[in-house]
């Protein structure tokens, strides 16, 4: 038998809640759980992957080691094509 008085409370239907709306239940030791990502909208599980570039920093890493960007690669075939 565990000891009284140390434990913390455990609430085995604990909410997990992401923007708002309850998502799950687990157990836990917090009755409310607050998280920004779960497998319902985490891009690795919803097979939306995509990349979030907010200040290029994807192009100036391409650009800096000469892999250019998608978007250049196909207008250099283009150019070519027009030879």
């Amino acid at each position: 038998m565990p000891k009284s008085e140390i434990h913390p409370k455990w609430y085995p239907d604990a909410k997990v809640i992401c923007n708002g709306e309850v998502v799950m239940t687990t157990g836990s030791t917090q009755p409310e759980l607050h998280v920004d990502v779960w497998s319902g909208n985490h891009p690795f599980f919803t097979g939306t992957q995509k990349i979030l570039d907010t200040e290029g920093r994807v192009d100036r890493f391409m650009k800096k080691y000469g892999m250019g960007s998608a978007n250049t690669e196909k207008s250099e075939e283009t150019k070519d094509s027009n030879k």
